[in-house]
């Protein structure tokens, strides 16, 4: 498989937009994973200056005369003041008896009462110093917990919660605790929000990727619907249509490509067995009209001729006899005449054609149909017109193929305005390589459901017809490579179209 074809098969696009899913996910989840380390460093970092401050601060506190609160300068202080809201309180505890020496809060420091003595809070005071839980490390802080037994340890601490930090300090007056509290760090501050914004870009990305599939499944799936729609209109014999979408160039543009072909040949396979079917039809019918014909020619050219001896030789004497024997036998040779138009027609629609294609003029073959009904036609009082534009060339056909194709259309025209009255309209015209014949009459028209059969043999809307008339025509238009169309209202008239090519191989 080539690099073009194989790029435009559907499992490698949907294998790209998952990888490209993919690849855009863990970037985006590195950069800002990055990022968010980044953060925590700063964060991190920002508390251990804190904790560097107060423990810088405690101890300038424990080694001169001054409380915390006094000690003004940069250095420390100026750390915290970076810091602030980190560490909540920094306090000197003197180890024995728990003694709060010195606090950055101002509840907490020493106090001097009315009688001069000094007043001390003890961390033992659960009451009046609330502590968070002390981070465990070890024996530098059990001393620190045997003065206050009822603090929670932290053994891991956790990022972000507020915690107890408890570092030993040997002095000249004894050991003492520097105790850090710190409070929320922001890091455990981030709003569900802030979460949400910097999980955006990935979620976007994940939709976009997640849109592109869907557009891609869609477009695959929707000429998988088409072709089940398909099938099932080739289910129900339905073969001229064609499923659309065969110009893809992935998988199912080559299933749709094979699909039509294969409603092709079946339409094709489907023409071949309707018209076996028709030939053998023909050819069965063939042999029997022509031994039907044959046996009751025999008996009709005897009764013909014998009608012939009763009219003229055998013809009675008294005028008034005479006259109803001439009616009658003249009505009977009327009647033979039209059994044996009737059989003729049925033998000139189950024999194969045998047609004498010559360069013929239309122009008199139609001239030569009208002119046989021309008299019928000023009897029942229906105009009869031939209209002509322009010069057509000939055209190469059978003479008594095409004289009958166009009697036929006209007499069909009589019939249809046979109370009397209306127009037979006979046009010739040449356009884009065809002879075009019209044959318009202003009768009763063809009901609209009757249409479609027309042309089938055997259909009949007369009583007396034996519906071989445009059977004939048809076949006779389809042996000239030619094609016919009628239009009809019902009461107001029909008009039949013939248009056979000028040339043709």
């Amino acid at each position: 498989m080539g690099l073009p074809r194989l790029f435009y098969s559907f499992r490698t696009r949907l294998l790209l937009v998952m990888a490209l899913l993919l690849i855009a996910t863990l970037g985006v989840q590195y950069y800002f994973g990055r990022v968010r380390s980044r953060q925590r460093a700063v964060i991190v970092a920002g508390q251990e200056q804190a904790l560097t401050a107060a423990i810088a601060l405690a101890n300038e506190s424990i080694t001169s005369s001054k409380y915390m609160f006094q000690l003004d300068k940069p250095g420390a202080q100026s750390l915290l003041e970076r810091q602030k809201g980190r560490v909540v309180n920094v306090l000197v505890v003197r180890d024995g008896d728990g003694r709060i020496e010195d606090s950055l809060d101002p509840e907490y420091r020493p106090a001097t009462l009315e009688s001069g003595e000094a007043h001390y809070d003890f961390i033992s005071d659960t009451r009046n110093v609330q502590l968070p839980n002390l981070v465990d490390a070890g024996e530098a802080s059990a001393g620190f917990r045997r003065l206050r037994p009822s603090l929670g340890v932290t053994p891991q601490p956790v990022s972000g919660e507020p915690r107890t930090f408890a570092i030993p300090l040997q002095t000249d007056d004894g050991l003492v605790y520097i105790v850090i509290v710190l409070g929320t760090s922001p890091m455990s501050d981030v709003s569900s929000y802030e979460t949400l914004r910097q999980l955006g870009p990935t979620l976007a990305i994940m939709l976009i990727s997640t849109l592109g599939a869907v557009v891609l499944v869609w477009r695959f799936t929707r000429p998988l619907n088409a072709l089940s729609r398909g099938a099932q209109r080739v289910a129900a014999g339905d073969f001229s249509f064609r499923v659309p979408g065969a110009d893809r160039r992935d998988e199912v543009g080559r299933l749709t490509a094979t699909f039509n072909e294969m409603i092709e040949q079946l339409g094709r396979m489907r023409e071949l067995e309707t018209q076996f079917k028709q030939t053998e039809q023909s050819a069965v019918i063939g042999r029997l009209a022509s031994a039907i014909a044959h046996e009751i020619r025999n008996p009709l050219n005897y009764i013909n001729l014998a009608l012939d001896q009763l009219r003229i030789p055998l013809a009675p004497s008294d005028p008034q006899k005479r006259a109803l024997v001439e009616k009658l036998t003249l009505q009977l040779k009327a009647e033979v005449a039209r059994i044996n138009t009737r059989i003729t027609e049925f033998l000139k629609y189950t024999r194969p054609a045998n047609l004498d294609l010559k360069p013929l003029d239309l122009r008199e073959a139609v001239r030569d149909a009208l002119s046989m009904v021309e008299v019928q036609a000023a009897e029942i009082g229906v105009e009869t017109r031939f209209e002509e534009d322009g010069a057509v060339p000939p055209v190469l056909g059978d003479r008594e193929a095409l004289r009958s194709l166009f009697t036929n259309l006209i007499i069909n025209g009589m019939h249809a305005m046979e109370g009397g009255g209306g127009r037979l309209t006979v046009s010739l015209s040449a356009e884009n390589g065809l002879a075009r014949v019209r044959v318009s009459d202003t009768g009763v028209g063809i009901d609209a459901g009757h249409l479609p059969k027309i042309f089938e043999p055997y259909f009949s809307t007369k009583e007396t017809g034996t519906g071989l008339g445009l059977a004939i025509v048809k076949k006779a238009v389809d042996e000239h490579d030619g094609s016919i169309r009628v239009e009809s209202k019902s009461g107001e008239g029909t008009t039949f179209t013939v248009e056979i090519p000028i040339r043709r191989e």
